[in-house]
This record gives structure tokens, sequence and C-alpha cells, in this order.
């Protein structure tokens, strides 16, 4: 059928979104059910919206079921899918595995499946949390930055990957080699990305590399410096990695938008959790040329998995993520954060940003019915 031809659309018809929920290994399927609940709920209050959601297995989850990963089912699930939505992979029960059958291994096929290459962090200090950052509140307070991390390179896809018998003093020794590689089309695609959202937010973007030592970074500094030619409105600067790390806890607020490689992203990133009090406040997309997938940094936290003391927010975030960037659904997103920061400002903490009374604290569910019970209240005026 041809456009002219198509049926019209009445406004009545609700848009369908397809959504792959992986909940994987550890917490991640409890944050998941929560974030999940959040999202039908803002379907029920739009009205307009339909969820089509679609469950599949990732990481140890699959390995036990499959014996693999990321199974072909759960690669086409994904394929096919207008957003996917992720718990966490990984758990110590699996540290034996052969590495490319570890649950990782699983994520990592999938964001090359999908070609995901830019790792989008939003990191902000919530003022009501401020107790429970290592920092001090004089530091973090107004701060409110976004790490652009490269995700399809690197050193985590590099090769050759290889540990091989070594000859050494005492006999017996191995050597292990892992490559960094990157091309010009690699890094320039994540880094306009960048120059993009500053452009929509304060107009500083930060560079981080490690240009005095790596190739890669030398090469990754060339081309931020020939894309911002053509952003004259952005202020662009460069930061060594160390260096950055040391300003990142000392000087937040002078951060607005971060670029960098595949593992100086990954470790600012988890770096910046302190800044916004837990790691189980913080979201995160991962975009690409097949698809979208949203996911909390916290990873699978197998110490309490099980016990209802997860913090869901960093998932609920990420699904209003999803709302922004890919189901084209701004209302949503909007609700849900003035949602996230209603419950937060009615004093509910899970243990991670109790600030030192757990005992206070609300568990997993509670947090979750909390947010979509605010939802209700917040979703016209947000």
């Amino acid at each position: 059928m041809s456009r002219s031809q198509a049926p019209p659309v009445h406004p009545e018809q609700p848009s369908c979104h397809r959504l792959a929920i992986l909940p994987g290994d550890g917490i991640g399927r409890e944050v998941t059910e929560q974030a999940v609940g959040v999202l039908r709920e803002a379907a029920r209050l739009d009205g307009c919206r339909r969820l089509e959601l679609a469950d599949g297995r990732i990481g140890g989850d699959a390995l036990e079921h499959h014996g693999e990963p990321l199974p072909a089912a759960t690669a086409e699930l994904c394929r096919t899918a207008d957003a996917v939505l992720l718990g966490a992979v990984g758990g110590p029960q699996w540290d034996g595995v052969d590495a490319l059958r570890r649950p990782e291994a699983g994520l990592l096929a999938l964001r090359r499946e999908l070609d995901l290459f830019a790792n989008i962090r939003p990191v902000h200090a919530y003022p009501q949390l401020a107790a429970a950052s290592p920092l001090r509140a004089d530091l973090v307070a107004g701060a409110d930055l976004v790490i652009y991390r490269e995700l399809g390179g690197g050193l985590y896809y590099g090769r050759p990957r290889l540990t091989e018998p070594w000859p050494g003093p005492g006999g017996g020794d191995e050597r292990a080699v892992d490559t960094m590689v990157y091309t010009t089309a690699e890094i320039e695609r994540l880094v306009r990305l960048g120059f993009e959202a500053a452009r929509r937010r304060r107009g500083l973007v930060t560079s981080v590399d490690k240009a005095n030592v790596l190739e890669c970074s030398r090469l990754w500094r060339r081309t931020v410096q020939q894309v911002a030619r053509d952003y004259p409105d952005v202020q662009v600067e460069h930061a060594y990695v160390d260096s950055a790390a040391m300003e990142l806890v000392a000087r937040p607020r002078r951060f607005d938008v971060i670029v960098t490689e595949n593992t100086f992203g990954d470790i600012l990133s988890d770096l910046a959790a302190c800044i916004g009090g837990s790691m189980g406040m913080l979201p995160s997309a991962s975009l690409g040329t097949r698809g979208a997938l949203y996911e909390p940094v916290h990873g699978s936290a197998p110490d309490i998995a099980g016990q209802d003391r997860a913090n869901p927010l960093a998932a609920i975030l990420s699904a209003a993520m999803m709302c922004e960037l890919s189901l084209d659904w701004p209302a949503a997103a909007r609700a849900i954060r003035t949602a996230v920061a209603a419950v937060l400002d009615a004093g509910y903490r899970t243990a991670d940003i109790a600030g030192g009374r757990a005992g206070d604290a609300c568990g997993t569910a509670e947090m979750g019915r909390r947010v979509r019970e605010t939802l209700a209240k917040v979703w016209s005026v947000a």
C-alpha cells in the first residue's frame, strides 16, 4: 500500500510501542519490574499510547536456560523492537565461564547487533540527596552534566585479544593482549552527538582523552578539533582522563557535556555516581543505527538480589529517557522525572540513598509503587 493509499490515522487511535524487556541477572528483574510498571501507568494515564511488551533472556539468565548469553531469539526480539529496556547482567557464579560465554559477552554482542555507538549518561545532583553523596554538599549542589561515551570501539572490541604463554624469569608466565582501535568515523559520529547536546544545554564540550600517551587519543583529539569547526557557538576544551577524574569530584559543576572513548567513559560515568548520591540514581541510554537500549548503570548487585532492597529509580529514569529519545513521548518523560523528584521530596528513600538512616528505608516494590501513585497526581501538570 502506498503512502497515499494508507488509511487515515484518527486521533483516538493509540500509538503502539513494541518494547523488548530484558531483566537479566541479579537485581535486574526487580528494578525492571518497577520501571515497566511506571511505563504501564504512563500509558494508562495518556490514553493514546499502547505498549506491547515482550520479555527476553540475556546474560547469566540466558546462559542457564539456553547455554549462551545472547540467544538468537533475544537478538531478533531486540532488532524488531522500538526500544530495549535492560536490567543488568553478570554475577560471581559465572566468573569461571569462558570469556566468550560470560554474561557480559551477551551485552557486548547485543551492542554490536544493534550497532549501539553512543552511551548517554546524565548526572544530576538531586538537592534532596545531598546527604547521600560522599562529596561535600557545596561541591555537588547544582551539578548537572551528561557524559557521551563511545560504545562500539576501543579496548572492548579491538583485536587481537588473547592470553598466551610467555617466557619469564621463573618460567610459566603468561602475556595478555588487548587492543585499542578507533577510526575517525567512529569518533566523529559520537562527538557530533555531544556537540548537538551542548547546543541544547550550556554550550560547553569537554573532550577527555590521553593524547600525551595514546595514539588513539591523538586521533580522538584531532577529530574533535575538526568537528568543533562546525559548531562555532559551542566552546570546546580538552582534558586528560586523569585530570578529568579529579575535576569531576572536585568541581563537578564546571562540566556540561563530556565526550570520551569507551573505557574512559565507563570509568568516569561510574565515578560520577557520587555526584548523584548513588549508582542507583543513574539512568543511561545507548543509541545506535539499528536500535536503542536503556538501562540503569548500577549492575546486577548480586549481594542484595531478591531482598527488595535495590533502588529502582535508575531503571525508572532510564524508562523516562526511552520515552523521550525513542518513543517520541516527551510528556511521559517529563511526568516520570517530576514524579521521581516528588517522591524524593516526600522523603522516601531506598537503603542506598537513605543517608545513614537505612532502618527508615523503603523497599524496591514500595519505591516503585510510590512513583506510580505520584505519576497519576502530576501527570496533568508535568
